[in-house]
């Protein structure tokens, strides 16, 4: 089947509501954490303009003057961190709409980052949910991403949808709606972010290369170009916890490890829903990136 066609069939099973949703993971760690609102967990980083805060619930917006960002009120060293989101439909190229860690701010030039980024897109194909992995300044200057991008098996303007990062020492789980999407772990210290982060959102314009490479641009004919946060949910050990602190873990057994049913669920969505995977672009250098 024609990669084009693929694509096309997909965004019209999305569309109409069509989409097969993934087999259940058979378990929620969301449910093992309370949510907090908004002013709990986090505060307003850049374009407060751009911000409001509504009985715990966050909207933020770019326009042609500004976007937005927001930051959470400590940074941690492992932990599960997500939140629900809304995403605006009709034309976003251009915008990347986010939630991640990153100690960019206490690194400058040689930071790490974790992150969930969705890409803007044209009305006519659906957001790219990008996830992405840096490693001590692998994201300053000389990029070297590990980006694995997916498209979604619902459509993420019609609802809120819940999308989380787990960082535990070991590895890193990235959740939508409580199913694994992905997993990273560690497979040496040189490719795994190891010092504290915090907690990150933000709209922007990325039009040098958010949409198909920088291809399409923001257009603000369009603007305001609105993201959409609640149900906070953010738990672990902080900068300072000590090392007796207990990290919430991805699986039911406590463990750390997915069960063979969280496994399956994420075998599920990489088969149907991934549409780039780093570690097999032939374009890249893979010395670069030796857990390939």
């Amino acid at each position: 089947m024609a990669p084009v066609f693929c694509l096309l069939l997909a965004f019209f099973m999305i569309a109409s509501g069509n989409a097969q949703g993934p087999p259940s993971p058979g378990y929620s760690p969301s449910s093992r954490i309370s949510s907090v609102t908004f002013n709990q967990g986090f505060r307003n980083l850049w374009g407060p303009q751009h911000q409001r805060v509504d009985q715990g619930s966050l909207t933020i917006w770019l326009d042609k003057t500004s976007g937005s960002g927001f930051k959470s009120l400590e940074p941690y060293q492992s932990g599960y961190f997500g939140a629900a989101m809304k995403l605006q439909p009709g034309y976003t190229a251009g915008v990347i709409t986010s939630l991640y860690l990153s100690n960019n701010e206490d690194h400058p030039g040689n930071h790490d980052e974790i992150d969930i980024e969705f890409l803007g897109t044209t009305p006519d194909k659906p957001y790219t949910l990008q996830t992405n992995v840096y490693i001590r300044g692998t994201g300053d200057g000389n990029l070297i991403g590990r980006e694995m991008k997916f498209h979604l098996w619902f459509d993420p303007t019609k609802d809120y949808h819940n999308y989380a990062i787990l960082w535990t020492p070991s590895e890193i789980i990235f959740l939508v709606d409580d199913v694994p999407i992905r997993r990273y772990t560690r497979k040496s210290d040189a490719t795994f972010p190891t010092r504290p982060m915090w907690v990150y959102g933000s709209v922007w314009d990325a039009s040098s290369w958010a949409t198909e490479n920088g291809r399409y641009k923001a257009d603000y004919s369009y603007q305001p170009f609105v993201g959409r946060y609640t149900n906070f949910k953010i738990s672990g050990c902080t900068a300072n916890s000590p090392a007796s602190c207990r990290r919430p873990s991805a699986s039911p057994s406590g463990s750390g490890s997915l069960s063979r049913q969280q496994v399956s669920a994420m075998n599920w969505v990489q088969r149907n829903y991934l549409v780039y995977d780093y570690c097999h672009d032939p374009k890249r250098d893979h010395t670069q990136t030796p857990e390939c």
